[in-house]
């Protein structure tokens, strides 16, 4: 799956603060993704994290 810094994840299952979307904050082994609601970050496993996302939403001008 391809993730990148910047993303948007929308997740299958809702935080408990009740958003679902994530910003992607680092990519590799493991992503640190922040919540867009509250502003909680966490690491998550890759394998954990492709498994729970509903879609991946893209910024529509990048800025690289």
């Amino acid at each position: 799956m391809d993730i990148r810094l910047g993303d948007v994840l929308l997740m299958k299952k809702a935080h408990p603060c009740g958003g679902d979307r994530w910003l992607v904050l680092r990519t590799g082994a493991d992503f640190r993704i922040r919540c867009m609601t509250c502003g909680h970050e966490v690491m998550v496993p890759r394998h954990k994290a492709e498994k729970n996302i509903r879609s991946v939403l893209r910024p529509e001008n990048p800025s690289t």
